[in-house]
């Protein structure tokens, strides 16, 4: 029987960091090379061929539009190479939802595509970077691994790119799905999918933009004043996500400045600070006087991903906007 043939997209991170000490606190990402964990990995027997290419060697918070341009162009090619059973990215933890985010939006959804990171660098004590690996390599080589999307595989769950989030800054299981949870439960030798694949063959949803446009997150806090959303429209941005209080709330000032924003074309999208719940319409806020869109489950760095997507692809009418949130 033929392995299947599963390509690994090294970004560096945790899952590749070094301490030079098993039980520091401190560490450096990325400071391994792919190939140093693809070693380690051919000792675990298992079911698959993989075949590794660096794209970077950073952590996360340095993951941008270089990175992700090279990610994307990869993924794109594999999709199309019947050799190619699988995608794996490793990938640092911090901003991983934001790239699932972005790559689930502009990739067909044949083939699976798995995000896998760690919380503790490779030579730590514990280190659960070669676990996740070896799940996300049982994800990405099964046959009803495909249609779902792009996933990211952590502390033996499986989540949607829509749903995942990184929700505490180092437990080993820092990773929750909202509002769905994880869409399965893996271990390097089985999986237990919740539900049949509901994207089998179905295209990108969005094309993939030649840049991404300025839109930054506001955090509303208490005693704001409006000076932020000044400084944010003379720096450019054509939109922004409220990380509201509550239901995407901020003092009255605030959102009187973001509505005359939304009156000049720029896109507004209210979302929480708060960890989980939904941002619904016209609950608190007057979305339809004020012209917002209401980011619904979606946190502000993956509402911020979404929006710039769709006003590089030419959807910017709050109508428009607010069906893509709706949709997803």
């Amino acid at each position: 029987m033929t392995r299947p043939r599963i390509l690994v997209l090294g970004t560096g991170g945790t899952i590749v960091g070094s301490a030079g000490s098993a039980t520091g606190g401190g560490y450096r990402a990325g400071g391994l090379a792919l190939s140093a964990m693809l070693d380690a990995a051919a000792k675990l027997g298992l079911e698959a061929e993989l075949v590794g290419e660096p794209i970077a060697q950073i952590g996360s918070q340095d993951m941008g539009w270089d990175q992700w341009s090279a990610l994307h162009a990869a993924c794109l090619a594999a999709c199309g190479d019947p050799a190619i059973s699988g995608i794996i990215i490793t990938h640092g933890t911090d901003t991983a939802e934001e790239t699932a985010l972005l790559l689930d939006l502009t990739l067909p959804a044949g083939k699976p595509v798995v995000l896998v990171g760690a919380m503790r660098p490779a030579d730590a004590v514990g280190s659960d970077g070669l676990r996740n690996l070896a799940n996300g390599v049982a994800v990405a080589s099964d046959p009803q691994g495909g249609g779902r999307g792009v996933m990211v595989v952590m502390g033996d769950a499986v989540f949607a790119a829509v749903d995942v989030r990184k929700a505490a800054t180092a437990n080993i299981d820092a990773f929750r799905g909202f509002p769905r949870g994880p869409i399965a439960r893996v271990t390097p030798s089985q999986i237990t999918w919740f539900g049949p694949p509901h994207r089998a063959d179905a295209p990108a949803a969005y094309a993939w933009p030649q840049s991404l446009p300025r839109v930054a997150i506001l955090t509303a806090g208490a005693g704001m004043d409006a000076k932020p959303v000044e400084a944010l429209l003379g720096i450019g941005c054509k939109g922004i996500v409220l990380a509201g209080m509550g239901q995407g709330n901020a003092p009255g000032c605030v959102l009187d400045a973001l509505a005359a924003a939304a009156k000049a074309d720029i896109a507004v999208v209210r979302s929480s600070r708060v960890d989980e719940g939904m941002v619904e319409r016209n609950v608190e806020v007057d979305d339809d006087a004020h012209g917002f869109v209401a980011a619904r489950a979606l946190g502000p760095a993956k509402a911020r991903i979404l929006l710039q997507v769709l006003l590089a692809n030419g959807i910017s009418d709050p109508a428009g906007v607010q069906a893509a949130f709706d949709n997803l």
